[in-house]
Formats: structure tokens, C-alpha cells, sequence
């Protein structure tokens, strides 16, 4: 398999996560089980995307660019994954049958939703500009890497909480 470039990656990561934030704005609270579920899979995949984001990605992309104005995209980027991570417990702590839960899941999607439209409209277009596809290429198989490994981890930690087993990851 070809490993996707950065910019490709990421993009499809962002549709993955806005197809599971859909699919959980549409449950009803008599579907709690299932929107645990879907909070479960979504909070994976964020957690995922935002370490391989930050570990990798931003710092690629910070590193290349030639103009210090564009820096601020970094430092918005880096701010609005944090405000994902304040609302994400909060959401785990409401009842999945609540309204409350409901309204959470909504400003998650439109956090969610504007923080990539911010990457894909801003931040990609000047990744490639100034990384150029072979840096890009190079971030992309990093990304792939770690987000393999990152899955790798959170399966074991997983099948240890259920079998009561502490895996190391």
C-alpha cells in the first residue's frame, strides 16, 4: 500500500470523524448505548489524529514556513485541539438519553467541523506551498507510522480493561 501524503492523510482523517459526529447528532437519547458507542469510537479517532497532528504534522509545518505571519495558523491549530479535549470529558459525563449530552455533541461537531475547515482552507493550502511534496510525502508515512502504533497501544490498553489484564504499551 502507498502511504498517502500528509495533507491526504489528515483530510481523510477529518472526514472519517465528521461522518462519525453525523451519524451521532442523528441517535436519539433512546439510543444511549449506541451513542456511547459512537462517543467511544469518535473520541478514539480525535485522540489519534490530534497526537500525530501535534507530534508531527504542526511541527513540520511550523518548521517550514518562510513567512512568521503564517504562525498564528499553528498556534489557533494547537488552541482549538485543546478546547476539544475541555469538551470531550464533559460530554462522557453528561447522560448519552439527555438533551444535555445532545447539545454537547453539537458544539463538539461545530468545533470539530470548523478546526478542519480551518486546516483544509489555511493551513494545507501553505503546508504545501512551503513543504512541497516530497517533505510532504516523507510526514506522511510519520503520520501513517505513529497512527498505526497509537492504534496499536490503545487496542492493548482496551483488551487489558476488559480481560482485567495491564498491558504495556
Amino acid at each position: 500500500m502507498r502511504v498517502k501524503d500528509a495533507i491526504a492523510l489528515l483530510k481523510q482523517d477529518h472526514k472519517n470523524v465528521k461522518q462519525l459526529l453525523k451519524r451521532l447528532e442523528g441517535t436519539t437519547g433512546r439510543n444511549a448505548g449506541q451513542r456511547e458507542e459512537l462517543l467511544t469510537e469518535i473520541e478514539n479517532e480525535v485522540k489519534v489524529h490530534t497526537a500525530i497532528e501535534e507530534e508531527i504534522f504542526y511541527p513540520a509545518f511550523k518548521e517550514s514556513l518562510r513567512s512568521k505571519s503564517d504562525v498564528h495558523l499553528y498556534f489557533e491549530a494547537m488552541e482549538e485541539h485543546h478546547v476539544v479535549d475541555m469538551v470531550m470529558p464533559e460530554i462522557k459525563n453528561a447522560d448519552a438519553d439527555s438533551e444535555e449530552f445532545a447539545a454537547k455533541v453539537k458544539v463538539l461537531k461545530d468545533l470539530i467541523e470548523h478546526h478542519a475547515e480551518e486546516e483544509e482552507k489555511q493551513m494545507f493550502p501553505k503546508a504545501r506551498k512551503s513543504m512541497g511534496t516530497s517533505r510532504l510525502r516523507e510526514v506522511g508515512e510519520e503520520l501513517h507510522e505513529r497512527k498505526e502504533e497509537l492504534k496499536t497501544s490503545m487496542w492493548g490498553r482496551a483488551v487489558g480493561a476488559i480481560t482485567g489484564r495491564r498491558r504495556v504499551a
